[in-house]
C-alpha cells in the first residue's frame, strides 16, 4: 500500500540520509515541470546513488550516475512511500517548479534454465 505524505522541513535530512542508505538498486527518472517551460525530463531511468538534504546550503540533491539534480531552497517535500521504499519524491521550489522523481526496482530477471 502506498501513502503520500508531505515532510515537515525539520524531517528532511534525517529522512533523505535513511533513505538514500535503504534505497538498494533503484533507478531514477527526474522530471521538472513548470508554467515558464512546461515539462522536461531531465533523467530517465538511471541508477539512484543517493539523495541528501543540507540545510547550510538549503539544497536538496538527487545524485544519480553521471548526474546530480539540484533543487535549491525547496518549499515543499511530498514522498510517496510503498512500505519502507521510497517509490517518488515531488519538490516544489520557491520559483514554484515541481521537481518529480519516480523510483523503480530494476527487472529480475529469472534463472537461466539448468543445462543452457
Amino acid at each position: 500500500m502506498t501513502t503520500l505524505t508531505q515532510l515537515a522541513r525539520d524531517r528532511w535530512h534525517a529522512f533523505f540520509d535513511a533513505t538514500s542508505r535503504a534505497s538498494g538498486a533503484q533507478s531514477a527518472t527526474v522530471e521538472v515541470a513548470g508554467l515558464p517551460l512546461g515539462s522536461q525530463i531531465e533523467a530517465d531511468r538511471l541508477p539512484l546513488v543517493g539523495i541528501t538534504y543540507e540545510p547550510k546550503d538549503d539544497t536538496l540533491t538527487l545524485i544519480m550516475e553521471g548526474l546530480e539534480h539540484r533543487i535549491t531552497h525547496p518549499q515543499a517535500v511530498h514522498v510517496e512511500l510503498d512500505g519502507p521504499m521510497l517509490r517518488s519524491l515531488e519538490v516544489i521550489d520557491r520559483d514554484g517548479l515541481h521537481h518529480i522523481a519516480q523510483f523503480t526496482q530494476p527487472l529480475e530477471l529469472p534463472a537461466p534454465a539448468a543445462g543452457h
